[in-house]
């Protein structure tokens, strides 16, 4: 390291001057270091919030984690019977294949592109009122929805009676069945509403089973709005994701009741 004197300076006043650089130098590194560790103490901060955001996140995604029957149109009855129904021709024969037991109710509507919708008994018997909801349900999911009718014929059956084998000379696309034996028909009408359950899963379903398990419900009837829209305007009065929501709905020209 060279040092440069001031010849018209002498000795001591050379050292004075060294002396207030050095002390000008040390200053500077202090404060480097200051600003250093309160650089470093922030971003630990940083860190502790970021982990914390992370584990906030990742307990919302694990409360929100889907259940198998989501994929399916449900709701439990006001009774407290869950229910199940296909979406289209591909989740009805599952529904029918493999989530229907021997004691189940099935129903169904005369009218093609109707879901099966799949009473869930577990050995109990459904009084009336059960049985009705499942028939709004069974009607309010199907095209009456997307044609403006207001009822539809519904019947059910057990489910020996739901069969994929096709009378002779006929065949059965997927997602359809042939029905064997007795139908009997449940008195039923388009009725749907849509909330909020307490687990803070979107249901969709009659507006008595909707009323007694969600804590924000909407009633829904048959209009000329866009899902897309009034998906939107129901996320904004009850909560949830806009894809829920949308995958809940029936079919068709849609609005909110006033």
């Amino acid at each position: 390291m060279k040092i440069s004197l001031d010849i018209n300076k002498n000795l001591e006043a050379n050292a004075s001057l060294y002396y207030d650089k050095a002390k000008k130098a040390k200053k500077k590194i202090d404060n480097a270091k200051a600003a250093l560790e309160r650089t470093s103490q922030l971003l630990e901060e940083l860190k502790s919030k970021k982990d914390a955001m992370v584990k906030v996140e990742e307990k919302t995604v694990s409360t929100q984690k889907k259940e198998w029957y989501e994929k399916f149109r449900w709701f439990y009855t006001s009774t407290g019977f869950f229910v199940i129904g296909g979406r289209d021709a591909t989740t009805n024969e599952i529904v029918i294949k493999k989530h229907t037991d021997k004691d189940d109710i099935v129903m169904h509507t005369d009218m093609a592109g109707s879901p099966f919708f799949v009473l869930k008994t577990e050995g109990k018997t459904p009084d009336k009122k059960t049985l009705e909801e499942v028939g709004d349900a069974t009607c309010s999911f199907s095209r009456a929805w997307k044609l403006g009718l207001s009822v539809q014929q519904v019947f059910y059956v057990n489910p020996d009676q739901v069969t994929k084998t096709a009378n002779p000379g006929e065949y059965l696309p997927k997602g359809a069945f042939m029905i064997r034996g007795k139908t009997p028909y449940v008195d039923n009408k388009i009725n749907c509403a849509i909330g909020m359950t307490k687990d803070n899963k979107i249901m969709a379903g009659p507006l008595e089973a909707i009323k007694k398990h969600c804590k924000n419900f909407l009633i829904l009837k048959q209009g000329d709005s866009k899902s897309s829209d009034i998906a939107k305007k129901i996320k904004a009065k009850i909560g949830g994701e806009l894809d829920d929501i949308i995958r809940a709905m029936p079919s068709g020209g849609i609005d909110i009741e006033n």
